[in-house]
């Protein structure tokens, strides 16, 4: 074992000094799951990289429940590293800058990242995740079929967003499972957007926006088998996830403001793969709808005054005409009013007025109510046809991407020198 100055632990049995390809994975207290996603790292690398020095580095959060020891006892051919932060230093990015640091004292070309929970991992995602990184991508992420409830973070603001404001389609830009360049391990690790949400829940989204907004080629991998992981229902286990991962969005479109709003149509970004068929199904996500309608009823008691400080008039009388809609089967608000509703809070979030954690919380409820509104148009639609109505749906924000920088910039004028980060 070895100890670093910044208290960082590092067990490193086969002494290994250097390294092609990484397969990092980031973790904490995932001892029931982190061999399988293990084993499957080293096989994929065996098979598809035996020519290159490759190593499996377990990046964690100082686990309590034998997260090391599971990582490290794990038979493998493929030599392993385990790094933890600190006891009480807690944080998925602080997992990832760990590995970034790694990659760069290793003077990696590769890094593949897989989630810890995975139970769907074949040797195959090591080949589709690595293999673009030895022509001339930097940034690879995945595409691979989710239940049309799972991912809602992602489908109703992460996704859409992204792609309004940078033109160029992710379609999984939190996905948890990336590949990328030694290279853009480097800018990461000189970024200066570094705080609290980015080194949580926040590093997806960050790491996705840099290699998009830096102008790193970025491609899509077709992974061939759905994502099967501990899937969460859109109702409740939030948690800090939510806000860390929206606070991040916007604290970078503050940044890269000088690129976005020359961007006003998408295109779609490489996508790597064979468009291979896929007959297994992920498994269904269970959606607890009451919670859903209650959850937006009960921000107009709380926020209903914040609100009308974030949302303009029109907007606001939209969103209580959803209100009063009674049956929660009937709920439905349209898109417009959705991508409004972002672009408003991302405006005020920018401003600065209001306390910031406050103001992305005041979000959830309406998060609540566009979830509320997909599950009721695509309840009795399948996978494909639910990602159709997606795809019209992020149509839609670029339309009403006008509004975004009209509000942008009226706000601007109008606080003029009060305007702060």
């Amino acid at each position: 074992m070895a100890e670093q100055d910044n208290n960082t632990i590092v067990i490193n049995p086969q002494h290994v000094t250097d390294a092609e390809i990484i397969v990092g994975i980031p973790s904490y207290n995932e001892a029931d799951c982190i061999a399988y996603p293990t084993d499957v790292a080293s096989r994929g690398l065996l098979q598809y990289f035996p020519e290159k020095r490759s190593v499996i580095i377990n990046v964690d959060n100082h686990s309590t429940d034998k997260t090391r020891d599971v990582f490290l006892s794990t038979p493998t051919r493929v030599p392993k590293i385990y790094i933890s932060t600190p006891a009480g230093v807690r944080g998925k990015g602080n997992n990832f800058r760990n590995l970034f640091e790694a990659a760069v004292e290793l003077n990696a070309k590769s890094i593949i990242v897989v989630d810890a929970d995975l139970k769907s991992i074949t040797p195959s995602w090591i080949q589709y995740l690595g293999e673009p990184l030895m022509g001339r991508f930097d940034f690879v992420a995945p595409i691979y079929a989710r239940h049309k409830y799972d991912g809602s973070i992602t489908n109703h603001i992460a996704y859409p967003m992204l792609r309004a404001l940078f033109g160029i389609r992710v379609r999984q830009p939190i996905g948890g499972d990336f590949g990328f360049s030694g290279k853009l391990a480097r800018a990461f690790l000189s970024e200066k957007l570094w705080n609290d949400n980015v080194a949580h829940f926040g590093i997806d989204i960050w790491m996705t926006t840099i290699a998009i907004a830096r102008r790193f080629n970025i491609c899509q991998a077709f992974l061939g088998s759905p994502k099967i992981h501990n899937p969460k229902d859109p109702a409740k286990d939030l948690g800090p996830m939510f806000i860390q991962v929206i606070s991040t969005l916007f604290d970078l479109m503050y940044d890269f403001e000088y690129l976005w709003k020359d961007e006003y149509s998408s295109r779609p970004s490489n996508i790597y793969g064979f468009g291979l068929g896929i007959e297994e199904k992920p498994p269904a996500v269970e959606v607890n709808t009451d919670a859903l309608f209650e959850g937006f009823h009960k921000g107009f008691k709380k926020y209903d005054k914040l609100w009308e400080e974030i949302i303009p008039t029109p907007e606001l009388i939209e969103i209580r005409k959803a209100a009063k809609i009674e049956d929660k089967n009937k709920f439905y608000y349209p898109t417009e009013l959705w991508a409004r509703i972002l672009f408003n809070f991302a405006v005020a979030y920018r401003n600065g007025q209001i306390d910031r954690t406050r103001l992305v919380e005041a979000m959830i409820p309406f998060y609540h109510s566009r979830v509320l509104s997909f599950y009721n148009k695509t309840i009795n639609a399948g996978i494909k046809e639910a990602e159709e109505y997606l795809e019209n749906f992020n149509r839609v924000f670029e339309n009403e991407k006008y509004y975004l920088i009209d509000r942008w910039d009226a706000t601007r004028k109008t606080l003029g020198s009060k305007l702060f980060r």
